[in-house]
């Protein structure tokens, strides 16, 4: 009996030496015998029990199963600790195995699941199922992500770009995910879309061109242009985000699955109506939305604008930039010069609601009528002086003095100076007005030669002899009398005959109102003289000799 019990007693003990103990640093299977203090009591085998945290018991995202009499994976890292007990890890255990099956999903470039756990330099870490791996930030959403804390925790698919288990390296996608499923459901809803359909959007952005409308799953642009028939300045004027609008499927890509909505397409077109509500030459109220080098754009109606080029701005000021003269949201009083109904467009004048103010001026100043302005600007052929409607007239060189050139008196004038003219002409065609300052005072040639003419007989003062003639005075005006007209007798055709002071009558030969002076000849009055002598006193049968007929003319005459 005793011999018996021995044997079977070595029979155990050699079958529990040829049990294979746990290797340390091996997954061990085990069972879970008790839970408590937020930690499992595993049973291992081998008379070993160890404790596990129930967190490592947990799916990313998920909250921990486990319970009495589950059967673990657990990672065996000591056989006993100072308590007497075994140093197991359920993480690691998850971790080894976590790794066999990322390597085969990262084979079949197939999905795997986690949670985002942790922010790090660059990105968040990521739980997959007991492997840490890292996602990039630019990979987190297909836009950028100002606030991922809805993401954290949250379960999961991902895609694995990269990974070195020698290392311990794991690089995963949230953005590629999101970009499949994306284009799956962009086809799926572009095959819906037809051009020419009506659709219900979400704005999802602005931007400076036009906005970015979600249809369900896939974004179309509604450009600035296309939101109203009115200038739009910017996007946020009609739209904010998050509203819902009714937008027209204008075009679609199938190529680039790119849509272009359009919203003023849904609205009647104003332009239908342009012509018989504008006809030309009519004057219409419209307010200026964009000034440019060229003009400035006037609104007639939401829709309609028309432009007012820089040369219809002003009559007068012709080169001022269009910013001088309207300002932007103006109201302004317009005349619809042309329309190009093709083009969409039309022409306005501005200064044709204003009288032109060259014709105002030639019917409140006519010629003759005495003006007084600014010197404004003085050339080298006169002076520009401003006159009233902001209209300038110009005083020529020859119009600045009587005596002497102009050339020589305008260094006289500076600009700001005050000066009196004459209104000499104005050519409204032309735009121009002829001013004329020497006029303001009379004309002295005119005043001092009175009803003098072309034959009369005046009485003159000699001022100076000289060799060629005599210079002599009337009413103040100079003349000068040549040798040849000082007598019919050619003996007494010598100046010094005379003396300064002498009074002489001589006759009248030429008026020359524009040098200005008179022609005189006492060799032209001695012959009239005569001449009339005869024709009173004589006849050419009578008899009588010249010097009988000239005595009775003299005789007569005293």
């Amino acid at each position: 009996m005793a011999n018996a019990m021995m044997e079977e007693f070595e029979a155990l003990l050699q079958e529990s030496f040829e049990i294979d103990t746990p290797e340390e640093g091996s997954v061990v299977k085990g069972k879970v015998i008790a839970i408590e203090a937020g930690q499992a009591i595993i049973d291992v085998g081998y008379k070993m029990e160890g404790r596990v945290e129930l967190k490592e018991f947990a799916n990313p995202g998920e909250a921990p199963e486990i319970a009495v009499g589950d059967e673990v994976e657990v990672f065996l890292r000591s056989a006993e600790n100072a308590r007497g007990e075994a140093v197991i890890s359920r993480e690691m255990a998850r971790r080894e195995e976590a790794w066999d099956r990322l390597e085969k999903a990262y084979a079949d470039d197939a999905r795997v699941d986690g949670a985002i756990f942790g922010r790090v330099k660059g990105g968040f870490t990521v739980d997959l199922g007991g492997a840490v791996a890292f996602l990039p930030g630019s990979q987190v959403d297909v836009r950028p992500v100002r606030d991922a804390g809805p993401l954290m925790g949250l379960k999961q698919p991902f895609q694995i770009l990269k990974m070195d288990r020698r290392r311990g390296n794991i690089v995963v996608s949230r953005r590629a995910i999101l970009e499949e499923s994306r284009a799956e459901q962009r086809a799926e809803v572009i095959g819906n879309l037809t051009e020419g359909q009506a659709v219900e959007g979400v704005v999802k952005n602005i931007t400076e061109y036009g906005a970015f409308v979600d249809l369900g799953g896939v974004d179309g642009l509604l450009h600035v242009t296309d939101m109203a028939w009115r200038r739009v300045n910017h996007p946020s004027e009609i739209l904010a985000i998050g509203e819902t609008v009714k937008v027209q499927v204008i075009k679609i890509n199938k190529d680039t699955h790119r849509i272009s909505l359009g919203m003023k397409q849904l609205q009647a077109d104003p332009w239908d109506s342009v012509a018989s509500k504008y006809p030309l030459e009519s004057v219409h109220t419209g307010r200026v939305t964009n000034i440019t080098d060229y003009g400035a754009f006037v609104e007639l109606e939401p829709g309609v604008e028309g432009l007012v080029h820089v040369s219809e701005m002003s009559w007068t000021k012709k080169n001022v930039h269009p910013g001088k003269i309207v300002s932007t949201s103006q109201e302004v009083e317009v005349m619809v010069l042309e329309i190009d109904e093709s083009k969409r467009r039309v022409s306005l004048g501005l200064k044709q609601c204003m009288r032109n103010p060259w014709e105002v001026f030639a019917e409140t100043h006519p010629e003759g009528t005495v003006v007084e302005g600014e010197v404004k600007n003085i050339t080298e052929f006169g002076l520009f002086i401003g006159l009233e409607g902001d209209i300038d007239g110009m005083v020529h060189l020859s119009d600045l003095t009587w005596e002497g050139r102009g050339e020589d008196v305008i260094g006289e004038y500076n600009k700001g100076d005050i000066v009196k003219a004459v209104v000499s002409e104005v050519d409204v065609e032309k735009e121009r007005i002829s001013l004329s300052v020497k006029a303001v005072d009379g004309d002295p040639f005119a005043e001092a030669i009175g009803g003098v003419k072309r034959g009369s007989v005046i009485t003159v003062e000699v001022t100076a002899i000289e060799e060629g003639g005599i210079e002599v005075e009337y009413e103040g005006m100079k003349s000068f009398i040549r040798r040849s007209d000082l007598s019919r007798d050619r003996a007494d055709q010598r100046p010094e005959r005379f003396s300064v002071g002498d009074k002489v009558d001589v006759r009248v030969t030429n008026v020359d109102n524009k040098s200005r002076r008179l022609g005189l000849s006492i060799k032209a009055r001695e012959i009239a003289e005569e001449k009339e002598a005869v024709e009173q006193f004589g006849s050419s049968d009578s008899g009588a000799s010249l010097g009988d007929i000239l005595g009775a003319a003299l005789k007569g005459n005293e």
